[in-house]
């Protein structure tokens, strides 16, 4: 009998580790689609708060930053597990990408405390004189340093998705995008798929249904497909994200924010 009840005791740690990097997964998700809103031409200082539930349980929130600088447009996010939650595993992960007029990136940081697996790492974007891009990559807590060359430009996990601002997206048709992230250089498809009313917390919106095929392991632990709600205007805010968890399912809704 102890040894039956040693063994679902094994099984209920099993799930309950499982559920948390299944909310690790979408914390660290946000760091990547939650920059669609911005116009790098246009003075802006904005800020949205998004709630995150686990099968109706708030386990997460998220805020995602815009400020205008001298250096160029800064964006940063910072997402942070709920306290019940940060009790077994305590995740604070932030990240900010600094644009150049174009939309491209001058820089990428990531800093990611998730239990206890910790990420540092800064990524720079160079335009060299014969055409080419140039890449520097520094992991600082491995610190390890590598360049990277490449025929054309690329984005970074926050800068990718700015990039979709500038997209027109039918319903039915994709969209592809260069992002670079931990080392590799990833040709990402985005699903456009129909256009619906969404509500959340922040009121009601016309949406446009989208679904990014995410590749690289460096964004996110991929959990299951990632569906995203945006608005169906030139702003482009994700307002909703769903996606299925290994136990359960998450679902993400913007909660405030400066419109």
């Amino acid at each position: 009998m102890k040894k039956f009840r040693s063994q679902k005791s094994e099984v209920r740690s099993q799930k309950r580790i499982i559920v948390l990097l299944s909310l690790c997964s979408v914390l660290c998700l946000l760091s990547s689609v939650f920059c669609l809103s911005v116009e790098a031409e246009q003075s802006i200082n904005k800020r949205f708060v998004y709630y995150i539930y686990w099968s109706g349980i708030k386990a997460g929130e998220a805020v995602l930053n815009f400020e205008d600088t001298p250096e160029g447009v800064i964006i940063k996010t910072l997402a942070t597990s709920a306290p019940v939650i940060s009790i077994f595993y305590k995740v604070e992960d932030f990240a900010q990408s600094t644009l150049k007029p174009d939309g491209y990136p001058k820089s990428f940081i990531l800093k990611a405390s998730e239990g206890r697996h910790k990420r540092d790492k800064e990524t720079y974007f160079e335009s060299m004189p014969d055409g080419k891009y140039k890449i520097n990559y520094y992991d600082k807590i491995k610190d390890k340093r590598a360049e990277f060359f490449f025929d054309q430009p690329a984005y970074d996990p926050l800068s990718a998705f700015f990039a979709m601002t500038k997209m027109s997206l039918e319903a039915g048709q994709s969209k592809f995008i260069d992002i670079f992230d931990s080392k590799k250089l990833y040709h990402t498809e985005i699903q456009v798929l129909k256009k619906e009313k969404v509500r959340v917390p922040a009121g009601e919106f016309d949406t446009i249904l989208v679904k990014p095929l995410l590749k690289s392991e460096g964004l996110f632990r991929k959990t299951g497909d990632i569906f995203i709600w945006a608005t169906d205007d030139d702003r482009k805010l994700p307002v909703l994200l769903k996606s299925k968890a290994v136990i359960g399912s998450f679902t993400v809704e913007l909660a405030e924010g400066d419109y």
